[in-house]
């Protein structure tokens, strides 16, 4: 919600700088994101300026030559307006000046002619879209008057982040009660006061509505105005709603927009003569019809969507948008004003499965009381009579469900000093109340309140109105500031661990990407995973996505990396060494539709294991003025798992595997205690291909699952070797299917307690060994803790070792 501070002020001045107020709502409840203005230059230089003679360019058919007095003198200014004329009051961009667009404004020679400064238009200004005229304003500012004065140029603009259960502060007037009670400045009274209500009269016979469904739509009223002249609005009007993120459309729009800026309570005006019969029907929509929206897209309501219809079918989708069928424009001479009330869940349902939101959406959406209509319905009819050159047919109709009932809510005596733990006294309680638009009566047992329309839905408890008290009192100057009685906190074993493994990858050089858990669908299909067998092709639609490129849960952390490392070297970086530690979303058992969203009110809960995953795209360590880096590939990668992995106590293995996005022949699975947690390898050229990457690899495993395989907490203390060991090679000759970790395995087994280490530190291919196979170096140590090996030691498990490798079809070679 985009608040003026000088609307705001036409209500409640607090004589306090735009950032002083924001910090003061933001301390009492009310979000401000940020404080922000039309134009970031000098506006100094920008004045209103009068037209004295406009004659054409002697070298240009479409320029003219304009005398302008800017309130200093005569200055000669080229314009190409074709609506410039003379005696027009204008808004002049003296040189030096800057305009919204960072243009800044010079003299300059056009055909001849020396132009100094620039006529401005709307959209030059940041006024409107209108660009092929200057703007005119009315006669009455002198030239010479600071521009500022006459429009709101760099009028700062409080931007506010209003909480779903805070409708009220979607309106000026609302946010400025606020301002009144979090200030005491004083409040000016509501724009809608001493209207009444009128009966039908005479527009029963031109309008008429029928509500199949009260609740759907508890109160809708209408209003009819004739001799309606439809054109643009008045500068004031305009520059209102620019300031407040509005486009102005025309003036009877305009005035709709304007009052449920002002009251927080959508409006919409039809075409009378587009309404046959001036009849209306609300009612929830047929499957299969459609609608054509304001903005020109014909969409097929879903069963059950709230609809307003005429005789020939919907016109209008209930609280989201109007219908094209009965839109207002140039041509329209009589106007049918609709407030209604809708009920607050079946607009925000409405609102997603047709994607489709609006600022009235998001007001109907969060509850709006059946009063707030006839606030607006007073404002419109005098901005309509005034703006639009109207008349306004006295009566109006009005029905639904009437009015609910007023309640009140009991503060009892002592509650909010129980709730808070300190004392407010009765009559600052009372007094914030008040401010606050509550209608108070005090008694022995406390206060009885009476809730406004504004806070119907949001204030219904007594511990409501403790909150309200206390946020209107300056708590953080009143609350005495304690310690906690207990320290409390700490990390948990697996939380630990998961640090822990996450530090051992930062220390690796990768660096953390913090990512969205949503994806797009396509990305999951450029894995080419099969989605009748594996669930990660099989990802968790999202009923309501920010776009087609967040439209699904990520099933693997692998489509975000290469994301984040897409966007890395699309901007110049020289390689990429991420990870992410992350939850994916995996469908629930028995959830076999593809792409599909939980089915039923209550959705199975989705498995959402957490997971570690890595990309590196280029070198794994960078070259230096020493030597070449260290490239990435599988058993580089491997390395650092196997040292991730090993900060938290764990052992793993790899072992051949495959995955349709890895390269054949270069990817593993990876395996702890026997136990599949994950996989690693070289990406396939296609897949890398397709997210802009050169040759990668990544892995991606179960975090909770190396976590849950760590010893550590069972630690036991080792003491520092005190005698030599005795170090062997040995070279095995083995077919090449046999994988090292089996090998290796092999030996620890035969090498007992004595074999301290094993390391490969060669692998050899070739014609000395034969087709098929490889040639295997490991070095092998040995140690006791409590003597010297002898060779007498060593080579009874020597032979045992030799036995081994030749048990699993290896050959020592000599």
């Amino acid at each position: 919600m985009r608040v003026p501070v000088s609307w705001l002020a036409e209500y409640c001045d607090p004589g306090l700088e735009p950032g002083d107020l924001a910090r003061r709502l933001a301390m009492t409840g009310t979000e401000v994101e940020r404080v922000s203005g039309r134009m970031g230059g000098d506006t100094g230089r920008f004045v209103i300026g009068r037209t004295l003679e406009v004659g054409p360019h002697p070298d240009a058919d479409r320029l003219s030559v304009c005398e302008v007095d800017d309130g200093t003198g005569t200055r000669t200014i080229v314009c190409g307006a074709p609506n410039v004329a003379a005696g027009q009051t204008v808004v002049v961009a003296l040189p030096g000046a800057v305009m919204p667009s960072g243009m800044e404004i010079g003299e300059a020679e056009l055909r001849g002619v020396l132009s100094s400064g620039m006529i401005c238009s709307e959209a030059e200004l940041g006024l409107g879209d209108e660009d092929d005229g200057i703007l005119v304003l009315e006669d009455g500012p002198e030239p010479g008057t600071p521009a500022t004065e006459v429009l709101s140029l760099d009028e700062p603009v409080l931007e506010l982040e209003v909480t779903p259960n805070r409708p009220d502060c979607l309106s000026i007037y609302g946010v400025a009660r606020e301002v009144h009670a979090v200030t005491g400045a004083e409040l000016a009274d509501p724009p809608w006061d001493g209207w009444i209500d009128p009966g039908p009269e005479e527009v029963s016979g031109l309008a008429s509505v029928r509500i199949d469904d009260p609740q759907l739509c508890p109160r809708f009223t209408l209003r009819v105005f004739t001799g309606v002249e439809v054109g643009e609005s008045p500068a004031w009007l305009k520059d209102r709603l620019v300031s407040a993120g509005q486009r102005p459309i025309n003036n009877v729009v305009d005035v709709t927009n304007y009052v449920m800026l002002l009251t927080g309570q959508p409006l919409h005006a039809f075409d009378l003569d587009r309404v046959p019969g001036g009849e209306l029907v609300v009612r929830a929509a047929i499957e299969g019809e459609k609608v054509e929206t304001l903005d020109g897209v014909e969409r097929e309501l879903p069963e059950g969507t709230v609809v307003v219809c005429d005789r020939d079918g919907p016109t209008a989708i209930a609280g989201i948008m109007g219908g094209a069928s009965s839109e207002v424009s140039t041509g329209t001479t009589s106007v049918l004003l609709e407030v209604a009330t809708w009920d607050g869940p079946g607009i925000l349902k409405s609102s997603r499965e047709l994607g489709l939101r609006s600022e009235a959406s998001n007001r109907f959406e969060k509850g709006l009381h059946p009063a707030l209509a006839s606030r607006a319905q007073a404002i419109a009819s005098r901005l309509l009579v005034e703006v639009c050159g109207c008349e306004a047919v006295p009566g109006m109709v009005d029905e639904g469900a009437g009015m609910p009932e007023e309640g009140s809510v009991r503060l009892g005596v002592g509650t909010t000093a129980r709730v808070l733990g300190m004392e407010i006294p009765p009559a600052t309680q009372e007094e914030s109340l008040e401010r606050l638009g509550f209608a108070v009566e005090a008694g022995e047992a406390g206060f009885s309140v009476l809730v406004p329309p504004d806070r119907a839905f949001d204030v219904t408890r007594e511990i409501d109105l403790v909150e309200e008290v206390a946020r209107v009192a300056d708590l953080d100057a009143a609350l005495p500031a304690t310690l906690p009685a207990t320290s409390g906190g700490g990390l948990s074993r697996e939380q630990a661990l998961r640090r822990t493994a996450e530090d051992a990858i930062v220390a690796a050089g990768f660096d953390e990407a913090v990512s969205w858990s949503f994806t797009s669908a396509d990305s999951i299909a450029t894995l080419g995973l099969d989605p009748t067998g594996d669930p990660r092709a099989r990802p968790v639609a999202i009923s309501n996505p920010l776009s087609e490129e967040q439209a699904v849960m990520r099933t693997t952390l692998l489509t975000s990396l290469v994301d984040a490392a897409s966007r890395n070297l699309a901007r110049g970086t020289g390689g990429v060494r991420l990870f992410e530690s992350g939850r994916i979303y995996l469908p629930p058992a028995g959830n076999d539709e593809a792409g599909g969203s939980f089915p039923g009110d209550r959705p199975a809960p989705a498995f959402e294991p957490l997971m570690l995953g890595a990309l590196v795209c280029g070198d794994l360590v960078p070259g230096d003025w020493r030597g070449d880096g260290v490239s990435a590939d599988f058993f580089s990668l491997k390395g650092v798992l196997e040292q991730v992995a090993g900060s938290i106590g764990v052992s793993i293995e790899v072992i051949p595997g495959t995955e349709p996005f890895l390269h054949p022949g270069k990817a593993g699975r990876v395996l702890v205690d026997g136990q599949d947690v994950g996989w690693m390898g070289e990406l396939h050229p296609s897949v890398g291909s397709a997210f802009g990457l050169g040759p990668s690899v990544a892995f991606e495993v179960g975090l909770e699952r190396l976590v849950a395989a760590s010893p550590s907490g069972q630690e036991s203390f080792v003491e520092v070797p005190s005698f030599p060991p005795v170090e062997r090679d040995l070279a095995i000759v083995i077919p090449e299917t046999v994988g090292a970790s089996e090998i290796e395995a092999a030996l620890r087994k035969a090498g007992g307690d004595l074999l301290e280490e094993v390391v490969l530190f060669d692998r050899y291919t070739g014609e000395q060994v034969g087709e098929g196979l490889c040639s295997l170096a490991f070095s092998l140590r040995f140690r006791a803790p409590d003597r010297t090996l002898a060779d007498q030691d060593v080579d009874p498990l020597w032979e045992t070792i030799v036995e081994s490798v030749e048990s699993i079809g290896g050959t020592i070679r000599g």
